[in-house]
């Protein structure tokens, strides 16, 4: 295993120190260093769920016989981001995380992986790491938004930009385009609808 150059025999006591100060005991050092790589935050709506299954999977490697570690990946919302600067910087992150996993996990010696990614350039930067680091890696997908429901029918963010159109083009009042804005994304998820998000999601 990996660790074994960073955690056995006496030249690694430094290294053992360090761990100790995690509030890891002997026994979960000797176990397989399982990094979890989660992508949660409080500003993708794909990812605002993601801390409880982190929480799941951390869980889940314990009972397997491995010590979970987890560490974060940045992730941009291509949604938030449209339509200013803020498009310039989305496309870019998918470097940065597979760059940034990569040293982490390099850094740190894990002896495999479980990815929580959930939206577009999160899923495949992480893929990229995975290849490149080729250690037993596991993906977990956030899952989809559900769909919203507006005038009976159901309704996705694809919905709200063609609601945008209609109310451009006089064929829907204020009131009914701020109902859309309330409604076609009901709870957090990737992006309903077939966007990039999904499709790597699906291909995953």
């Amino acid at each position: 295993m990996i660790k074994e150059t960073i955690v056995d025999g006496f030249q690694n006591a430094p290294h053992r120190s360090l761990y100790h100060a995690l509030g890891l005991t002997k026994e979960e050092q000797s176990r397989p260093l399982i990094g979890i790589v989660s992508s949660y935050n409080e500003i993708v709506p794909g990812h605002m769920n993601l801390d409880k299954i982190t929480d799941a999977v951390k869980l889940g490697v314990a009972m397997a016989g491995g010590t979970p570690i987890m560490f974060p990946a940045i992730t941009v919302c291509d949604g938030i981001a449209m339509g200013h600067t803020g498009m310039k910087y989305s496309l870019v992150t998918r470097d940065l995380i597979a760059d940034s996993t990569e040293a982490m996990v390099m850094a740190h010696g894990f002896d495999g992986l479980v990815m929580i990614p959930n939206c577009d350039k999160n899923v495949p930067g992480l893929l990229m790491a995975a290849a490149r680091l080729n250690i037993p890696t596991i993906f977990v997908s956030g899952g989809p938004m559900l769909a919203g429901r507006v005038g009976g029918e159901k309704r996705s963010l694809s919905s709200m930009f063609e609601a945008v159109g209609a109310y451009n083009a006089g064929k829907i009042d204020e009131a009914k385009l701020c109902e859309f804005e309330e409604k076609v994304c009901p709870t957090c998820g990737s992006c309903s609808g077939m966007y990039t998000a999904n499709s790597m999601n699906c291909l995953t």
